[in-house]
């Protein structure tokens, strides 16, 4: 069985000046665990709302989100935070650190909404990705490539079986882009994650083995 299998996922938002726009009509889509798949899409071609229908962020007016078994698309608004707390990493693109936290403690808070902190191990994966030295530090003491680094300890942190990342480098300069993607990489094969990345950079999406251009399988016309 696959880690995560979509059947007829569906997402309309109200135009501003009256109607519908749908933008995922998804008829199938498939990952296996420990997969690693690139999606390729420009933006407004509705790839992170996709993104956030998986993590159960939003909720879909018709379809199945299978995620382990247990469908992300029958929960309620707790269950799908705790389904997601558990199970998802999300690298998001601005990083969506919390400024007033140290480096330690944003990775500490990802951890308690899931199964609890562990210090031991929010320290291990902040020295795996390169900021040891930095846990008493606060976002707006790093640099961007650095505060990269920190979102992705802190996706890893509930030891998930899925790592949703949205243009998790669009922020970064082309030698940090780089070294950011080879890392999320990396640690995802160590623990055994699953990854499903969209972007619509090409110097990305070179890099992945396994590619797919998302209007392949969202059926809706832009």
């Amino acid at each position: 069985m696959a880690l995560l299998h979509i059947t007829g996922l569906t997402k309309t938002y109200a135009r501003p000046g009256g109607g519908q726009h749908r933008v995922v009509d998804v008829r199938e889509f498939s990952l296996e665990a420990g997969a690693q798949l690139a999606l390729r899409g420009e933006s407004g071609s509705g790839k992170t709302t996709f993104l956030h229908l998986i993590a159960g962020i939003l909720a879909p007016e018709t379809g199945s989100i299978l995620l382990g078994g247990k469908d992300v698309a029958k929960l309620g608004e707790a269950g799908r935070d705790r389904l997601r707390a558990e199970n998802i990493g999300y690298i998001f693109q601005t990083f969506n650190l919390l400024q007033g936290h140290t480096v330690l403690e944003n990775v500490e808070l990802g951890m308690a909404f899931g199964r609890g902190v562990n210090r031991a191990q929010a320290e291990s994966l902040l020295k795996r990705v390169g900021l040891g030295d930095k846990l008493g530090h606060f976002p707006r003491q790093l640099s961007t490539g650095q505060q990269q680094r920190v979102a992705v300890a802190r996706a890893l942190a509930n030891q998930p079986k899925l790592v949703l990342a949205d243009e998790p480098t669009g922020n970064l300069d082309r030698k940090n882009s780089r070294e950011a993607l080879f890392l999320i990489r990396e640690v995802c094969r160590e623990t055994g994650a699953a990854l499903l990345l969209v972007s619509h950079d090409e110097r990305v999406l070179a890099q992945f083995e396994h590619m797919q251009d998302f209007g392949t399988f969202n059926r809706v016309t832009n």
